[in-house]
């Protein structure tokens, strides 16, 4: 059963607490149910033979007086097979030998186990009678004389015990069905309750990764209050260590682009013939560092709780800046991104990875370029899509793959540095997410960003 039981109830603490509660339940109403039914068959037994040792008693009296009919005093003992049976007699006496009720018909019953024991002792059981019916017998050994033994057995259908004990059973069925049901609701009830604190603890949690809050507040039940004070530890050492990688690649940034410019400056003063390669090397440092440490800064605030971006101020701002840098090929720069479409992580991670794909687009569109977003994914673990098309002349199929190559271009007369699209792939996988190429609907370029989406 436990075997069976683990994987649904692994999936949640509330159909965990359900499963062991109703099952546990169950087990007890089962397990009362057939304790009572055997109660009551006992109760019942007792009060049958109760009924039939009134007639043991009374064949007793009337054989102790010496009178020759015996009458058990009930008219069933004389109906042939009605089912009420009496017989009288010493036990392996022939049949001839017993004073038997008329309702016998010239056959005669099986003693019960044990006859003849303890004289007096009032013996209980089942026998099969004539028609092969199981009947209820009650018999008892008493002495006649001195030395002179006779046993009495009465016996009555069992029918009646049997349907009254089944009587009993179903209607305590039907009451202990319901019964099951109302505990059933009320342990749902209670687990609601109980793991309603949970409850807020999780809302509380999704804000702070919304950044609506920034800690986690309210009271808790003593439980899970240290739960909740850990949270709020991890999540200022998070921010602390956040904090202090900012302030170092700040200070590496700093440290090392310096002494590039005092090289630049130094051989643009001195001039020469290697002035302008020292300048073109120089230049690709410059990128180089500025690549690494955006990396750098990026994979320090990827995960960040509580930071979320919304994708239509960036993007229709994005838009703006580069319909004026490329106004004289008069682009049709068109924006899709409903409101609700959010970015789970840094800002500036967003503008870097939407203003490569942009400036790619925009470069090689002919009269076109289309952003659109789209959340995506479940509820708990949202998703974003960012997809930009331009009407371009395309990249082939088995060449798209290059693009993404750091420093690769594939058409040398365009300017760039050839990092774009690297970089949006590299800060893509940081944050856990991916950029795939493709074709536009227009024949040209799309890039489709997959990347963690936040429910608005």
């Amino acid at each position: 059963m436990r075997m069976r039981l683990r994987p649904l109830a692994g999936r949640s603490i509330a159909v965990r607490l359900a499963v062991s509660a109703l099952f546990w339940s169950a087990v007890i109403l089962i397990g009362a149910g057939i304790v009572l039914v055997a109660l009551y068959r006992d109760a019942t037994e007792r009060g049958f033979d109760r009924r039939l040792l009134v007639h043991v008693t009374t064949l007793g009296s009337q054989v102790a007086t010496g009178r020759e009919a015996l009458v058990a005093g009930d008219p069933l003992f004389e109906l042939p097979f009605s089912g009420f049976y009496w017989q009288v007699g010493e036990p392996g006496a022939s049949l001839r030998d017993l004073d038997t009720s008329r309702s016998l018909v010239g056959a005669a019953l099986p003693w019960l186990e044990g006859t003849g024991g303890e004289l007096g002792a009032v013996r209980t059981g089942y026998v099969v009678g004539p028609d092969a019916q199981t009947l209820r017998a009650v018999e008892r050994t008493l002495a006649a004389g001195e030395g002179t033994r006779f046993t009495i057995l009465v016996a009555a259908p069992a029918d009646e015990i049997s349907s009254d004990v089944r009587r009993f059973a179903l209607a305590l069925a039907a009451t202990f069905a319901a019964l099951g049901l109302l505990l059933g609701l009320s342990t749902l009830l209670q687990i609601r309750f109980g793991l309603r604190p949970l409850a807020r603890l999780r809302a509380a949690v999704v804000a702070i990764r919304r950044g609506e809050t920034e800690t986690v507040s309210g009271d808790y039940p003593h439980d899970i209050a240290p739960l909740a004070g850990e949270i709020n530890l991890l999540i200022g050492s998070n921010r602390d260590i956040l904090e202090r990688a900012r302030t170092q690649v700040g200070n590496l940034a700093h440290a090392l682009k310096t002494p590039l410019s005092v090289l630049v400056n130094e051989a643009r003063a001195a001039g020469g013939p290697l002035a302008p390669t020292v300048e073109a090397e120089a230049e690709t440092m410059r990128r180089q560092i500025a690549y690494y440490l955006d990396r750098a800064r990026a994979a320090a605030q990827v995960g960040t709780l509580g930071t979320v971006t919304p994708v239509a101020p960036v993007a229709a701002s994005l838009m703006r800046a580069f319909a004026k840098i490329h106004a004289g090929k008069r682009l049709d720069l068109a924006l899709e991104a409903p409101e609700e479409a959010r970015f789970r992580g840094e800002k500036q991670d967003l503008e870097e990875m939407l203003g490569n794909l942009l400036d790619n687009a925009a470069k090689w569109a002919t009269s076109r370029v289309v952003l659109r977003a789209q959340a995506s994914g479940d509820p708990d673990r949202p998703r974003l899509l960012l997809v930009v098309e331009d009407d371009g002349p395309g990249v082939p199929a088995d060449r798209r793959a290059e693009m993404i190559e750091r420093g690769k271009r594939l058409d040398e007369s365009v300017p760039g540095s050839g990092l774009g699209l690297s970089i949006v792939a590299d800060l893509a996988a940081l944050y856990r997410g991916s950029l795939t190429l493709g074709q536009s609907q227009w024949g040209g370029l799309s890039a489709t960003l997959d990347l963690p989406g936040d429910v608005a």
